[in-house]
């Protein structure tokens, strides 16, 4: 079988489309290359629409937290408290029995045991929380000069947070921001591994490495093709976040203008 044979029938097979059956003996290089990048699909599906969502619900979860307001404060302290205090692994065993015995109760949680969802929602909420904490950290390093200033021009409320506070905040914490989106990818290799099963076998990456490794006897072949997949996506993330930092940052001198350091967590 030729390699754009290969790509052509597992290219797309952990979405559903192509050939049904795993390749069984005589691993070739482009099938693992093939499988492997297929399932990049879902991890690149569950790390976009967890960061999408979890942005604008961190935002929300920041302004909470620096409230005034016990009403909205004390139930974000708490969420970024829980989410931030327990290892990502375990929330998403608890996450799935959860959901699992909400199944038993009423259908209409099915899908949730289902990793295309459970999992997202369970990302989302993680990622939401780490990111909330870098937003609110963010909002108490706004300079008291701005705010007196979009006081003395007579802005008060949402369009006082709209023009001054929300730009600010997100200038001040874009690069930490940047290292979350790069670890929320790299975690999304543990929902196959916690208790979300693949159905099919249509897994992500980390699940088609795991099968060749433990085929072939031999993970120095799929797992360095692993890595290699997630180094694409941590560049990508590193050119685009980089080019939305130079715009938040365009109105600065070049000499205060925040620079991107990328320092992955290597554990969380």
């Amino acid at each position: 079988m030729s390699c754009l044979q290969t790509i052509q029938d597992y290219g797309l097979r952990s979405i559903g489309y192509g050939e049904r059956l795993l390749p069984k003996s005589d691993f070739t290089l482009c099938e693992q290359f093939t499988l492997i990048g297929s399932g990049m699909i879902w991890n690149i599906y569950f790390g976009v629409l967890a960061l999408l969502f979890g942005f604008f619900f961190a935002t929300a979860l920041a302004v909470a937290k620096s409230s005034s307001s016990r009403l909205f404060r004390k139930p974000a302290e708490w969420f970024i408290f829980l989410f931030r205090g327990s290892p990502l692994f375990i929330q998403f065993f608890f996450a799935y029995f959860l959901f699992l015995n909400l199944k038993g109760v009423h259908p209409f949680f099915g899908p949730f045991t289902a990793a295309w969802l459970g999992a997202l929602i369970t990302l989302f909420l993680n990622t939401s929380a780490y990111t909330a904490e870098i937003f609110y950290g963010a909002l108490r390093s706004i300079p008291k000069g701005d705010t007196e200033a979009a006081d003395a021009y007579g802005m008060s409320g949402w369009p006082r947070f709209k023009r001054i506070i929300w730009p600010t905040m997100l200038r001040l914490a874009w690069p930490a921001y940047t290292n979350e989106a790069i670890f929320l990818f790299h975690a999304t290799t543990l929902v196959y591994f916690s208790g979300f099963p693949a159905w099919r076998q249509k897994g992500d990456a980390l699940y088609y490495a795991s099968y060749f490794a433990d085929k072939t006897f031999n993970p120095f072949v799929p797992y360095p093709i692993l890595a290699f997949y997630f180094i694409i996506v941590t560049l990508v993330i590193v050119g685009v976040f980089g080019l939305i930092n130079k715009r938040l940052n365009s109105h600065l001198p070049s000499a205060r203008r925040a620079k991107l350091r990328i320092r992955p967590n290597l554990i969380r």
